[in-house]
């Protein structure tokens, strides 16, 4: 896992907020670890021991009244439904919640494009996880074409001054990527149209969006390029092993809530 840590980043301006980047090239998907693995009988040990970690971190942030807003994004099949059951396992449920994103609808769709964001962010004591986020709009949105070039381009800044408002308003915010390479996405894809309790987890548009994995790679450089910050890091987590990257997880929230 490439993990986080100050390098010296420049500074600048938006939305009237100091905006501190670290340099381009920080993070780099050739240089995450896919062969990274964890033997079952130390997960297992690992996995309880972190949990409680987790659960005992959780309430007293609660108890101090802070928030924190964990954000996941990867690549299709990347496991974040399996990290974030794994990482609330033992939390109380009255402090956090999960939200799951899909394309916006109804009065989503009628509002600026971060509106349905800025309704689930967390309250006070509160721990919020996205499955998916608001990077969809420089990732899926700009590859599939939802979002034309100049909205999409501008979308940085926006997610960057959205972010630091939240942060400089004492708002504790982390942002996890999954990799895993196209072999084992492929595998994973495979296993679930064989599997009848996944099956619903697969369907045309993800064979439809494996086939732009070229197109992925650039958007999603950029985006760590242009939106890995002191205050709001990327965390980038190898995935091809399961075990490791819900490990890796846990380890990843229990030091921002440390």
């Amino acid at each position: 896992m490439a993990r986080t840590r100050r390098v010296g980043g420049r500074t600048r301006r938006g939305e009237g907020l100091d905006l501190e980047v670290f340099p381009p090239g920080t993070l780099s998907l050739d240089r995450v670890d896919l062969k990274a693995d964890v033997a079952e009988g130390e997960y297992e040990e690992r996995l309880a021991e972190l949990q409680q970690q987790a659960f005992a971190l959780q309430i007293r942030g609660f108890l101090r009244g802070e928030r924190t807003v964990v954000g996941f994004e990867g690549w299709d099949a990347a496991g974040k439904g399996g990290c974030i059951k794994r990482l609330t396992a033992e939390m109380d449920p009255r402090g956090y919640k999960v939200w799951s994103i899909t394309a916006p609808r109804d009065e989503d769709a009628r509002n600026h494009w971060l509106w349905r964001f800025w309704r689930r962010l967390p309250e006070k004591g509160e721990l919020c996880v996205f499955d998916r986020t608001w990077y969809g709009r420089v990732l899926v949105e700009r590859v599939e074409g939802y979002a034309r070039p100049h909205e999409w381009r501008r979308a940085y800044d926006e997610i960057n001054a959205f972010e630091r408002t939240l942060t400089a308003d004492g708002v504790r915010m982390v942002k996890i990527f999954l990799h895993i390479d196209r072999d084992e996405q492929k595998r994973r894809f495979a296993e679930r149209e064989e599997t009848a309790v996944k099956r619903y987890k697969i369907g045309p548009d993800d064979w439809r969006n494996r086939k732009k994995w070229s197109q992925y790679l650039p958007a999603i450089a950029e985006m760590l390029d242009r939106t890995h910050r002191p205050d709001a890091p990327w965390v980038l987590v190898a995935a091809n092993s399961k075990r490791h990257a819900r490990l890796e997880v846990l380890r990843t929230v229990i030091d921002l809530l440390t």
